[in-house]
């Protein structure tokens, strides 16, 4: 099935990375935005909500979202008005992963439409792999459609690249199924998000989409892919065939589908595929294959509060 986007649209950012994305798929989805962080200098003309951890300078993602708990009914407020929120985080830094599961929550409790873009950690941010894991399991639990890009596989498939390049790549890739949201259809199962760096030819950048995204989820997982080709109006119609006629080969004709995208950038291809079953990050926590309901903890995330004891806060 198809997740439905409907007007009037709400875009969360959490966190810095969040805010960032939330401001740019503002402008490309002619919507609100929302940014909710701990750090007001995330905030810049947007409508924001702070997150408070009072005088802690370096708070841990177990405070963050303890206190994020306690802005609960003023985002229940924020998004009432609204029928889709779009949610950005950074699920390797410590507010996406922190604020990601507790804002996802509110949103599916508030009966919203709720499309979660998701970042993952490099495998060398080796503090961060756990929580991260741990947020898009919940994540994934509350929305209606998850879309996971993880930056380890980008970097795996393009070794040459510094940190800021593939923060560039990704951000990037995540904008082009942001403009399409309301003219393509989204897969209600989670869906990887793969791309290459620009300025390859179609076949290596098509080859590096597919490296990364068999390094997330095996190939009989994939059940549907969507590819965005970049730059389309500069490509030789042949060329364009031809990698049709290759991922139609690859993914299975009836389940692959093809968007020409026109840009000023590099052409490339980015591709959206939706998976069922275990990805790799289901593997991030190591508890994550417990089902449901034979976890005791669910229904509150691992939170630091106040329960206004006698006893120093440690963090």
């Amino acid at each position: 099935m198809s997740f439905q986007v409907k007007e009037p649209i709400l875009v969360i950012g959490l966190g810095g990375i969040g805010s960032k994305l939330a401001v740019q798929a503002r402008d490309a989805l002619d919507s609100d935005c929302l940014v909710i962080s701990n750090d007001k200098k995330d905030f810049a003309e947007n409508a924001s909500i702070h997150v408070s951890t009072d005088s802690i300078v370096n708070p841990s993602v177990q405070l963050i979202r303890g206190s994020t708990c306690k802005v609960a009914d003023e985002i229940e407020a924020k998004i009432s008005d609204y029928s889709t929120v779009v949610l950005m985080s950074n699920l390797a830094g410590k507010a996406g992963s922190a604020m990601a599961p507790v804002v996802s929550e509110i949103c599916d409790k508030a009966g919203k439409g709720l499309v979660s873009f998701a970042i993952m950690p490099f495998k060398y941010e080796k503090d961060r792999i756990f929580n991260s894991g741990v947020a898009l399991k919940r994540v994934r639990e509350n929305s209606e459609c998850t879309i996971v890009l993880d930056n380890d596989s980008l970097l795996d498939s393009n070794p040459d690249l510094n940190s800021k390049a593939c923060y560039d790549i990704a951000n990037s890739a995540i904008m082009h199924v942001v403009k399409s949201l309301k003219i393509s259809d989204i897969s209600n199962e989670t869906s990887v998000l793969t791309t290459s760096k620009g300025g390859q030819n179609m076949e290596d950048s098509l080859r590096d989409s597919l490296k990364m995204l068999y390094g997330n989820a095996s190939p009989s997982s994939v059940k549907r892919s969507m590819l965005y080709v970049v730059g389309a109006s500069n490509i030789p119609v042949g060329i364009i065939n031809s990698i049709t006629s290759l991922t139609s080969g690859i993914l299975n004709d009836s389940n692959s589908q093809i968007d020409m995208t026109s840009s000023l950038e590099h052409s490339k291809v980015v591709m959206l595929s939706s998976v069922q079953g275990m990805t790799k990050f289901d593997n991030y926590d190591p508890l994550g294959i417990i089902p449901r309901k034979d976890t005791l903890d669910w229904d509150m995330p691992d939170s630091s509060i106040d329960c206004e004891l006698d006893l120093y806060q440690i963090e």
